[in-house]
């Protein structure tokens, strides 16, 4: 299994994704702020594994204050905690990991300041063996909804490298190989940041599942040949609504799948559900730098002093989603009703 990220005693190792696939390198963050500068310029990314190397960085710059008793770890807690939030707006993983580490901070606060130190480390590890738990959990709930063959699209990477292994949308379709199922996955390259042709074709690659990588402009025309059978992408922030945001371009390929009659699925662990967002208007976007356009491989790529936009995300309406799978289940419409009953659902992994 592809280690994304992991615990060290030196500091947080995180597999380098902005060097894949012709580098497969590492580095380790050694603070918080390293592991703040990581989250944002993408060296680690996918809100399943933001949201833990939030946990980590909040356990490494507790581990690491000079603090000399509770009220100034309490203050540090709070400093680090506002860096790491500040990283990237869309992906609610991060929010809620840095919640579970500071209510965990609450439950210790009369606890040494040793011992406190030490459980937030290991709070922050079991965090990354939850979600590879929910992660295999959701690949078994969402296998069944795959054909026994055919073409399965996905979109951006939400496989291994986007959590802390296994994978969301890429864990369903692992599962469902991993079942017998014939499958064939239809790549979009993902521009500009190309997560899909850099990162999930290598991943899938890597299974030995027969792939195939498509400019993203080519997702319609491989729909109307009869050559996709299924969409499944993952999630950055998912509305009570059931409204998804998820990378760039995701709102495009859903239109394209209803109006093909395809399909399209979204698989998140319900961490990525936030019922305090009452639907998608609401999720806020991130806006990343204009050289993400502009320039390709470090080469200019448009004329100089061209305006752009750059959203990272956009929000697809709930209207255009199947279903709704988690490590809990899987939701069907209308969400606002079971999404709020699968928060009453017992985890079920560990």
């Amino acid at each position: 299994m592809i280690k994304t990220l992991e615990w060290t005693d030196a500091g947080v190792r995180f597999i380098d994704q902005t060097k894949l696939p012709t580098e497969e390198t590492y580095v380790t963050c050694k603070t918080y702020e390293e592991v703040a500068d990581a989250i944002r310029t993408m060296i680690v990314r996918g809100a399943p594994a933001i949201g833990v190397a939030a946990a980590m960085g909040v356990a490494l710059g507790v581990r690491d204050s000079q603090a000399k008793d509770i009220e100034g770890l309490q203050c540090d807690l709070a400093r680090i905690s506002d860096v790491l939030a500040s990283t990237r707006p869309t992906a609610v993983n991060l929010f809620w990991a840095i919640r579970r580490m500071r209510a965990k901070f609450e439950d210790l606060s009369a606890q040494p300041i040793a011992r406190i130190k030490q459980t937030m480390i290991e709070e922050a590890q079991r965090m990354l063996l939850e979600d590879i738990a929910a992660n295999e959990a959701m690949g078994k709930h969402g296998a069944v909804l795959l054909p026994a063959s055919g073409g399965i699209l996905t979109h951006c990477n939400a496989g291994a490298l986007a959590t802390c292994g296994y994978g969301t949308a890429l864990g369903v379709i692992r599962a469902a190989v991993d079942s017998g199922k014939k499958l064939e996955v239809f790549a979009d390259e993902t521009r500009p940041f190309l997560q899909g042709s850099r990162l999930t074709a290598w991943e899938l690659m890597k299974d030995h599942i027969p792939t195939t990588l498509i400019s993203d402009n080519m997702a319609g025309a491989i729909m109307r040949q009869g050559k996709i059978d299924a969409v499944i992408v993952g999630a950055d922030r998912i509305a009570a609504n059931g409204d998804v945001a998820n990378k760039i371009g995701t709102y495009t390929v859903a239109v394209l799948a209803k109006e093909h009659s395809i399909p399209f699925y979204v698989a998140a662990p319900f961490s990525t559900i936030d019922l305090e967002t009452a639907d998608g208007s609401q999720i806020p976007i991130e806006q990343r730098s204009s050289r993400e356009v502009t320039h390709l491989a470090g080469k200019q790529i448009a004329p100089a002093g061209v305006k752009v936009e750059n959203p990272a995300f956009d929000v697809t309406p709930h209207k255009y989603v199947a279903a709704i799978i988690t490590e809990r289940g899987v939701a069907r419409a209308p969400y606002s009703e079971s999404l709020r009953g699968l928060a009453q659902t017992s985890v079920g992994v560990s």
